[in-house]
């Protein structure tokens, strides 16, 4: 009987072993170099030598094998375990690396459908303020009326000034309101980057509209002579939602130009260069509308202080100047 188990281990160690080293090497080069220093065709291999060494285990344990290739499967498959099923980047390596690297690099890549995104939502926003200016019944052209809810032409100076200082979403619950805010703001600027796949005219559409509502708004407190008190209210969290919203449009027109003018590339390998970029931008944007909706749901109505509401506007604003000017340089995207 001990002859024919000792037969038994010795076959089985036999039609296996080669296997068993070639997990090993593997499993040891991960270790000491990490999951790069392998080919694609070792990496490939690494799982199903994985696999192989978990059945070789449960079947030393099924037929009682000895306690010694037992206990060498049992740490070979632990140490292999790790290397197969461990994060390819950690997580917060990953965030750091988009958002110091591939976010502003993306963002100096669409550098010129940045700035027609831009140039078409403050053409909007001029159009807006202008014709409301001369004409208060072009206000409800512009804005919805539900969204305009009780400030609107006809609104007193105290009414809208109430309304720029009001508190009542600091009684409420301001974490829901901030989600709403994001849900919003997130939608129309992913709308812009979604829309840029039909030849880029829907973005410009979109990004003039948003403008006209906004230079309506401000047409309206501008005659009441509350201009400096909107801007207060509106840009600590403006700065960042209006530059998302942009962003997205940048996003679609970026799209937009790999459809109509791919060069020498052809269609579709400029709309994969694009799309890497438009993508990042996308994401980018989406952590941008959870700031802007944080700002808009939790700062705006607990801080009340017109000077303070500034000083944060253009902490804001040269932050991001600094950010998409300077991070990201000197290494290749």
């Amino acid at each position: 009987m001990s002859r024919d188990f000792q037969l038994r281990s010795y076959e089985f160690r036999r039609e296996r072993a080669s296997s068993w080293r070639e997990l090993e090497s593997l499993v040891s080069r991960c270790e000491k170099s990490g999951p790069r220093s392998l080919s694609a065709r070792e990496l490939a291999r690494l799982p199903m030598l994985y696999r192989a060494a978990l059945s070789s285990l449960s079947v030393a344990r099924g037929i009682s094998l000895d306690r010694a290739l037992q206990s060498y499967l049992e740490s070979l498959t632990a140490r292999a375990y790790f290397v197969v099923y461990r994060p390819k980047e950690r997580a917060m390596k990953a965030f750091v690396e988009f958002f110091w690297y591939t976010f502003p690099q993306a963002v100096r890549h669409y550098k010129r459908p940045l700035q027609l995104a831009m140039a078409i939502f403050v053409a909007g926003a001029l159009t807006g303020y202008l014709m409301t200016l001369h004409d208060d019944a072009n206000f409800y052209t512009f804005v919805n009326a539900r969204l305009a809810g009780d400030r609107g032409p006809s609104s007193s100076v105290e009414s809208l000034k109430e309304t720029l200082y009001s508190e009542e979403s600091r009684d409420g619950n301001l974490a829901t309101f901030a989600a709403y805010l994001f849900n919003n703001n997130a939608t129309i600027g992913l709308l812009a980057f979604a829309l840029g796949g039909l030849a880029g005219i829907p973005v410009f559409l979109l990004l003039f509209n948003n403008g006209l509502m906004l230079g309506a708004f401000a047409a309206i407190h501008a005659e009441k002579g509350l201009s400096v008190d909107l801007w207060g209210w509106l840009l600590p969290h403006g700065v960042t939602e209006i530059l998302a919203i942009v962003l997205c449009g940048a996003g679609g027109l970026g799209i937009a130009r790999g459809i109509l003018f791919p060069k020498d590339l052809g269609r579709v390998d400029a709309l994969k260069v694009e799309g890497r970029s438009a993508g990042a931008i996308a994401l980018g944007s989406i952590a941008l509308f959870v700031l802007a909706g944080l700002l808009e749901g939790f700062f705006r109505q607990m801080v009340q202080d017109i000077y303070v509401r500034y000083a944060v506007a253009m902490a804001t604003a040269f932050l991001w100047a600094w950010y998409f000017g300077r991070c990201g340089k000197g290494r290749v995207a």
